[in-house]
């Protein structure tokens, strides 16, 4: 079945926003993340619905089925892979990776794709640590916590950045805060105040906004 570029970004999306939630994901929620107005989003998912990639009812979410699932992962995989290309093979840097699979996951072959995959010594995870799922279709179950949730003088591994901002990720690794990172939390601010941090040699404090987005691991 031939799938228009919309139809993908739609389930990636909704794949993305089901990890936020127990319940459907909603019509507004969806049309604030996409950028677009809430009738557009009813329409298109009355369309996913007839395709049965999705399961919605009004006032009650959407849902992926097993189908929307499976091509969400596909494109999602597409798009790790590319990033992971992109900054590997081509130079580029850990805050341009983003737009540019973008532009590009929903025209690669599966041949592309696993070519790629065979290029990086079929990778586990992309530039900013979020998992790559499978090739049939799974997606890897990482385990780690917010760094917001470590207590004082636990020594951490940074292992994943969730928030892809490209300012963000410019500030953070001018702070050393990239995945691989040892990092040690030395003092919380009460109220979500700010962090302090020992990054490898160096100290250095940043908000708990910030620190949130951050996913830490114990050495192993």
């Amino acid at each position: 079945m031939a799938r228009s570029q919309s139809v993908e970004d739609y389930l990636k999306t909704i794949y993305k926003l089901e990890g936020e939630t127990d319940k459907g994901v909603s019509t507004s929620r969806l049309a604030e993340k996409l950028g677009v107005a809430n009738a557009s989003v009813t329409n298109m998912l009355k369309r996913l619905s007839d395709m049965g990639l999705v399961q919605y009812e009004s006032y009650y979410g959407t849902r992926l089925t097993e189908s929307g699932k499976k091509i969400a992962l596909e494109i999602i995989r597409h798009h790790r892979l590319l990033e992971l290309y992109l900054k590997e093979m081509m130079g580029y840097s850990w805050d341009e990776v983003h737009e540019e699979a973008e532009k590009l996951e929903h025209h690669i072959s599966e041949q592309f794709e696993d070519k790629i995959a065979e290029l990086l010594n079929n990778p586990t995870v992309d530039p900013h640590g979020d998992p790559i799922p499978t090739k049939d279709g799974q997606m890897p179950k990482v385990r780690s916590r917010k760094l917001t949730t470590v207590d004082s003088q636990s020594p951490q591994i940074i292992k994943r950045v969730k928030n892809q901002s490209p300012e963000l990720l410019r500030y953070l690794e001018d702070q050393g805060l990239i995945p691989g990172v040892k990092v040690e939390v030395i003092k919380k601010e009460p109220f979500d105040g700010p962090i302090h941090l020992k990054i490898e040699n160096k100290t250095a404090t940043i908000g708990f906004n910030i620190a949130d987005d951050i996913y830490v691991v114990e050495p192993a």
